[in-house]
């Protein structure tokens, strides 16, 4: 019988359950990311509510209302997943909810059963009969030494009963707590849903308003494309001269290095007379490594602009906004003004809408290959090894040719836009081989 009990002590034991609390990093992450989509939501608020005393509808607030509606649904999309983290919770704490009252019923079962035995041998003459059953002294001990550890299991099933009621009671009081926040989860979704059909109203009803000026936005997407062609042909005679000099650059290295080797040479061939390496082979051996960086771009032969070209790949995703305060007003590529099928055009990089006066800062660092103006407005072109940076629509430039720049440094100012309600830059990244980049994936995620 003593193996018995024993076994089930270890039984019972073994098959406590051991609660572990949920990591709440997900969570912390989700209120992070809507704490910050409300502050954009605020910030586009705050630059529609400056846009909008202009009295003429522009592309500039229409960008505004199209950035809030998509703000919107990601913030409804993250009370979703809020949602999602909360159900989750719950059904975790209603599968320890059962899993506990199954525990605590077996509890119950073999505490009853403890007692029943304790009730059936309570006389003291029971209890005497067992010890001095004992066929020696030592029995005897250990019979004493079991009667007392089956009291003590008693006491502790019965307070194992009492825990249990305890955590099963704190599950049930924190899963009433769950519903009631996702309760009030739902109805903020239900709000921000509201919202956004407000929001989408506003913003048809800004597009029809905007439709009666489509004549004069054609008119001012001519003037952008004139502008964007005559900026694209600055950078791309920027880019095919700085070709060009590293080119000359990198031929007059290998002929250094071609002078220096035939010179080796001359000189190893009149201390080795019997040296069995042709000489003319080992020049052309030390000028392989200069042949194989034809292979690839020439501006980014040398060990410093292969480092910061790989630089800049690599932090593609990551790179600073050119301005503490913007949003894209016309995105990358081609693209339509919404509800206008004849009002389109090819935007060459993106374009900024900020504040007028504007600090405007390198996203990376580089040299300022040139500065030049397009008609009323300075432009400031970056190199970075093989990229290039464009900054035009500048007020003022605080920068020169040749000058070496840290990201962060300020550039120039941002100039006004075309409906002088506000600043606008656009900010162009292309290759050696004259090809546009999407700026918009280069940069970090506002």
């Amino acid at each position: 019988m003593l193996k018995s009990f024993c076994g089930i002590i270890l039984l019972l034991i073994l098959s406590l359950p051991s609660f572990a609390q949920q990591p709440a990093q997900s969570r912390a992450d989700l209120e992070k990311e809507s704490a910050a989509i409300r502050k954009q939501i605020e910030d586009v608020k705050q630059s529609l509510d400056e846009t909008k005393r202009n009295r003429k509808e522009t592309l500039g607030q229409l960008s505004l209302l199209q950035r809030k509606l998509r703000l919107r649904e990601a913030a409804i999309q993250n009370i979703s997943a809020q949602v999602n983290l909360i159900q989750t919770d719950m059904n975790q704490s209603w599968r320890d909810i059962l899993k506990l009252r199954k525990e605590l019923d077996t509890l119950k079962i073999q505490y009853a059963q403890s007692v029943v035995y304790a009730y059936k041998n309570r006389s003291n003459y029971d209890f005497l009969n067992f010890i001095f059953s004992a066929t020696n002294f030592n029995d005897a001990v250990k019979r004493v030494a079991y009667l007392k550890s089956y009291r003590a299991y008693r006491e502790e099933r019965a307070d194992n009963i009492a825990r249990t009621q305890v955590t099963l009671q704190g599950k049930i009081d924190g899963l009433k707590v769950k519903r009631e926040e996702k309760d009030v989860v739902l109805k903020k979704q239900n709000s921000e849903k509201q919202v956004l059909e407000d929001e989408k109203k506003e913003k048809d009803q800004f597009v029809s308003k905007l439709k009666t000026h489509e004549r004069e936005l054609q008119k001012d997407l001519a003037v952008k494309k004139r502008q964007d062609g005559k900026l694209q042909a600055a950078i791309s005679a920027a880019i095919l001269r700085a070709t060009r000099e590293a080119r000359a650059q990198q031929a007059a290295e290998e002929k250094r290095q071609a002078a220096e080797n035939a010179a080796n040479a001359k000189l190893n061939s009149t201390k080795e007379n019997n040296n069995s390496v042709n000489p003319t082979t080992k020049s052309n051996e030390k000028t392989n490594p200069v042949a194989k960086s034809r292979t690839t771009s020439v501006l980014a032969a040398t060990p410093e602009g292969k480092i910061i070209s790989d630089n800049f790949k690599i932090n593609q995703g990551r790179l600073p906004w050119p301005v503490e305060v913007g949003h894209i007003t016309i995105p990358f590529g081609d693209y339509a003004i919404e509800g206008m099928k004849n009002v389109h055009s090819n935007n060459p990089g993106i374009t900024i809408g900020t504040q007028a006066g504007i600090s405007v800062k390198a996203i990376f660092d580089g040299e300022v290959t040139s500065v030049f103006h397009i008609e009323s407005s300075s432009v400031v072109l970056m190199r970075h090894g093989k990229y290039f940076t464009s900054y035009s629509n500048l007020a003022s430039v605080s920068v020169a040719k040749g000058d070496q720049i840290k990201a962060g440094q300020v550039l120039g100012k941002a100039g006004e836009n075309s409906e002088g309600d506000g600043g606008e830059i656009t900010l162009i990244i292309m290759n050696d081989d004259n090809r546009n980049l999407n700026p918009e994936q280069w940069l970090r995620r506002k």
